[in-house]
């Protein structure tokens, strides 16, 4: 029986290797030999296993192929293959970051039985970590709440998001967000969703939750403008591939079921 040949995938910071001019980034490797240090497993692909691989930067990379940005992905491979790019970088990152103990500064070495790096000084693990978050679409009717934040450069509006603090739950975190960033109240939250986000590891929770009292007043530091839009009349909004674009989706086709 002929051996099974693994896959790879190489990853340079929030860079995936790509054949030239595609967003095809998963390869057999023509390396004679590769250093088991560098390998994280990130499951089996089409009955074959499948590594994410670091990549050095300057380091020169096979003919035929191109570095892309993980962004570029958006929109361009089906939710399986961003899932799995995103994977791909977290994990590479959270591997480079954590080459020395946090607490007592030695060296740490990966674990041998599972997805950890060792520190054998102070017998500490140090597994790969995500930030949950909130996005949540408001809804008044046939109106939603969408904000633009202050850091973006261009109109373009969102749902509302934040991350969720030490000690919160998810509901708690989403009605303090709403409350920090536009001053209002929410009710009848209503769990739509999640997305993994790779920006750089984020897990979007997303819900839906109808106005209950207030009026907007954004926070001036993080949203810059926020308003009620009438579903027939939205502004630039995300595309359906993140969760936010999803939401509003949503909330569109649910007001066109309804007649409004």
């Amino acid at each position: 029986m002929a051996k099974v040949k693994p896959l790879f995938v190489s990853v340079s910071g929030q860079q995936l290797l790509c054949q030239a001019e595609s967003h095809k980034f998963i390869y057999e490797s023509t390396q004679d030999s590769i250093d088991r240090e560098t390998l994280h497993l990130l499951g089996i692909y089409n009955k074959r296993p499948c590594y994410a691989l670091f990549h050095a930067p300057n380091t020169p990379i096979p003919l035929g192929f191109e570095w892309r940005a993980l962004r570029s992905f958006l929109g361009q491979v089906d939710d399986l293959h961003f899932d799995l790019a995103g994977r791909a970088c977290q994990i590479i990152s959270w591997d480079r970051e954590h080459r020395f103990c946090g607490s007592c500064g030695q060296e740490t070495a990966a674990s041998p039985v599972d997805n950890a790096r060792i520190c054998h000084d102070c017998n500490k693990q140090f597994y790969p970590r995500i930030s949950p978050c909130v996005i949540v679409v408001i809804t008044r009717e046939d109106h939603c709440l969408l904000a633009r934040n202050a850091a973006w450069e261009r109109q373009y509006f969102s749902a509302l998001a934040g991350f969720v603090e030490p000690g919160e739950t998810v509901e708690h975190a989403l009605h303090r967000e709403v409350k920090e960033e536009v001053s209002i109240e929410v009710e009848n939250l209503k769990y739509f969703g999640s997305q993994p986000w790779p920006f750089p590891g984020q897990l979007m929770l997303g819900f839906r939750a109808e106005y209950k009292a207030g009026e907007i007043e954004v926070d001036q530091r993080e949203i810059a403008e926020a308003d009620w839009w009438h579903y027939q009349n939205l502004p630039p909004c995300p595309n359906p591939y993140t969760l936010s674009g999803r939401l509003i989706e949503h909330f569109v086709n649910q007001c066109i079921e309804l007649g409004r």
